[in-house]
């Protein structure tokens, strides 16, 4: 019974979508050609949708204006997964379904705005688990794996330059199911192949992504009764630390709070966050430091709620990379080993003391909420946590109560407002 559940993931749903695709929007025809893929002699589209049981097909646009509604648009050739071709494959493991598609797609939605340096994202469930950029990309995925080393295990990794030798061993050297990047240099693919299984994706788009940021797409949501919700596709417009606005509120009373602007650390900070927070489910709040996530809340429905995943989740992750780096084991194998082990159990309590007193490496990093705080109470949590500066995007009736939270922090909190809101649902 346990093998023919397992041929369920292993099995190809024929998908009987037509091979082509077209959209008339007033006296706009868009044209949209199904991807198959000619793998071991047979032709293939997806793999299947989000679960085993449901059919899917991927579509890239091929034809049709690039202007719709008064501005321009992306437009065909533009492609950056929906463009993934037999050759591009270096390594097919099982060729890719929806989910790890969709996950490339929205770490390319990150990176998009993070082309300044070496970037990395690493992709569960269609939000990061981590997310850095630095110095060389061997770096940024070293930041990025140890944002969160449970969530990347079998995750998809998707960087904005060439894969060297020193970030291919680092790949080979975990688990992931997906790489993809917009080059490979000479003689790293091989050492990548040692994981028999891992989809090696080229996708040169990604090495192109700052020509189309600022360029929205068709974004087409589907309703549960067969309804359809277009709209255009977010677009940051934090582009630079310049961008960010001056944090102030007023009361009925007529006071008016004036926050303090970050430094140029926090801003830089607060400039990475916000880019990687275009790919997060709302509501969400991100907490980074050093150019890394350090937690992420994802999809919570109250703000404060959000803050407070997050918290939980960075005391976790900091826990489980002592445990890990001190002796081998993730927090829960430690934990288990301690309710049998004296020495396991010291060992359990040490790593948790050491967490606590470093506050989940939460102290000095910036927070970025995708929307505005509607209470000061999230803010509050948050700078109890040693958080320096906050970006979200202003707006609220309580925008004064929430900058004095700031103010009266001591030391005192930066704060700035992105003036666009960022959900993603």
């Amino acid at each position: 019974m346990s093998e023919d559940l397992k041929d369920m993931y292993r099995r190809i749903v024929a998908d009987g979508f037509p091979d082509t695709l077209t959209l008339t929007l007033g006296d706009t025809v868009l044209t949209y050609a199904k991807r198959v893929w000619n793998m071991d002699g047979e032709v293939r589209g997806l793999r299947y949708g989000e679960n085993p049981d449901q059919p899917a097909a991927l579509y890239e646009l091929r034809e049709g204006s690039h202007s719709l509604a008064g501005r321009s648009w992306r437009a065909p050739g533009q492609g950056v997964v929906s463009a993934l071709t037999e050759g591009q494959m270096l390594q097919a493991g099982k060729h890719p379904g929806k989910t790890n598609l969709t996950d490339v797609d929205n770490a390319a939605n990150i990176l998009q705005y993070l082309t300044a340096r070496p970037a990395a994202a690493i992709m569960k469930h269609n939000n990061p688990c981590g997310a850095a950029w630095a110095g060389t990309l061997r770096e940024a995925l070293d930041h990025a794996f140890w944002c969160d080393r449970i969530a990347a295990f079998g995750g998809a990794v998707v960087v904005n330059r060439a894969v060297d030798k020193a970030a291919a061993e680092f790949l080979a050297s975990q688990y992931f199911e997906v790489v993809a990047a917009p080059a490979y240099d000479e003689g790293v693919v091989d050492i990548l192949k040692s994981r028999k299984n891992l989809r090696i994706l080229l996708l040169p788009g990604l090495g192109r992504l700052e020509e189309w940021a600022g360029t929205p797409f068709l974004d087409i949501k589907s309703l549960s009764d067969g309804g359809l919700v277009l709209q255009q596709s977010f677009v940051n417009r934090i582009r630079t630390v310049d961008d960010f606005i001056p944090a102030t509120g007023t009361d009925r009373d007529g006071t008016t709070a004036v926050a303090r602007r970050p430094d140029r650390r926090e801003l830089d900070d607060l400039l990475f966050a916000w880019a990687v927070e275009a790919g997060v489910t709302s509501n969400s709040v991100i907490f980074a430091r050093d150019g890394a996530t350090v937690a992420i809340g994802t999809g919570e429905q109250d703000r404060v709620g959000c803050v407070e995943l997050a918290i939980h989740k960075a005391y976790t992750k900091y826990a489980d990379t002592l445990a890990f780096r001190r002796h081998n084991l993730s927090l829960y194998e430690l934990q288990q080993k301690a309710l049998k082990d004296a020495e396991a159990a010291a060992r359990l309590d040490a790593v948790n003391a050491d967490t606590r007193a470093a506050r989940g490496g939460l102290p000095g990093s910036v927070l970025v909420s995708d929307g505005f705080f509607p209470f000061r109470d999230g803010v509050d949590t948050a700078i109890a946590q040693g958080v320096t500066a906050i970006a979200h995007p202003g707006g609220s009736i309580r925008d004064c109560e929430v900058v004095q939270a700031c103010n009266e922090a001591s030391p005192q909190v930066a704060m700035v407002f992105t003036g666009q809101r960022s959900f993603k649902h």
